[in-house]
């Protein structure tokens, strides 16, 4: 509780929110911790300021960020879909709430997907830069028509299922994979993750990272890929052995890669996949649109709101 204005404190990890949110957060004191905040900036901030609500747009809250609330702590609010930035575990057992604003980005990643995965079956980046160097690569340059190919999704939700109806636009023949899906839009297949891999020229991840999961793109399931099929990754970086998939890359085993996350964010320079070619990179902005900032800022507050009233009128009841 700040004193001066007896509002509960909320702490941002980012330098902003859209101002519909604010409208939203009116009554909390919001406090920003800063483009890129440290492990020990959110304690110095969490220990001065005892929030009850923390929004996370960059870094991670850990039991020590948690802790350092000082049992204030109500909810984390995830500003996007992914809580894998949050110690999950460590808020239940303090009893802190735990939110996402799923679907709020939904539009935005499905779109860059479908960014990356154009500027791979193109060439796109390489094309431009061939260009400003004065090449016609007109006689030599063959793109990958999508057209009749087969597309793979790992993961078949809000995501999952936007990048499969542009596919179907495509004409393209769409497999996914997802443990949880009960059931597949109509035109998608659900098949097993060896013949996913197996079958796709394309292959997108659209699923949370998980201990189970983690490195689950690798040198032994990369062996198992079409040859020339094209890798793209709008999810989370831990999905894939990066060294893995430098070599997959290097040797031609894959024609192309789009991807926008990575093991270690923001990605560490030099780094391996700077000197390959037929890598395109993005730094995490698949998410990252007029209209998605807005989503999921109105997202991530509705979310604080929600648990701060619940937890309110379970004390009134008490």
């Amino acid at each position: 509780m700040n004193v001066a204005t007896q509002k509960p404190v909320l702490i941002v990890t980012g330098t902003d929110l859209a101002s519909e949110a604010l409208d939203m957060l009116r009554d909390f004191d919001v406090v920003y911790a800063g483009r890129t905040p440290t492990e020990s900036d959110l304690i110095a901030l969490c220990s001065t300021h005892q929030p009850t609500a923390i929004i996370v747009r960059y870094g991670k809250v850990n039991a020590a960020v948690m802790d350092a609330c000082g049992g204030h702590l109500q909810v984390i609010s995830k500003h996007g879909s992914g809580i894998d930035v949050i110690d999950q575990k460590a808020a239940a057992e303090r009893g802190i709430a735990v939110r996402a604003a799923v679907g709020a980005n939904a539009a935005a990643v499905a779109e860059h997907t479908w960014a990356l995965i154009l500027a791979c079956a193109n060439s796109v980046p390489q094309l431009d830069v061939r260009m400003r160097a004065g090449h016609w690569d007109k006689s030599t340059h063959k793109s990958l028509e999508l057209a009749g190919r087969t597309i793979g999704l790992v993961g078949l939700g809000a995501i999952g299922r936007r990048v499969a109806a542009a596919a179907q636009a495509f004409d393209m023949r769409v497999l996914a994979f997802d443990p949880y899906a009960k059931e597949a839009p109509a035109g998608v297949t659900l098949v097993g993750l060896d013949e996913l891999f197996s079958s796709a020229d394309i292959v997108s991840l659209h699923c949370p990272l998980t201990d189970e999961n983690r490195h689950m793109i690798n040198a032994q399931t990369l062996g198992t890929f079409k040859p020339g099929a094209i890798l793209v990754n709008t999810a989370r970086g831990g999905l894939i052995d990066e060294p893995a998939l430098a070599q997959a890359l290097s040797s031609g085993k894959l024609l192309a890669a789009g991807l926008d996350s990575f093991d270690v964010e923001p990605m560490p320079s030099p780094h391996v996949f700077q000197g390959i070619p037929n890598v395109i990179l993005s730094p995490h902005i698949g998410g990252v649109s007029d209209a998605a900032y807005v989503n999921m800022g109105k997202g991530a507050a509705a979310n604080v709101i929600d648990v701060i009233d619940s937890h309110a009128r379970s004390a009134a009841y008490s």
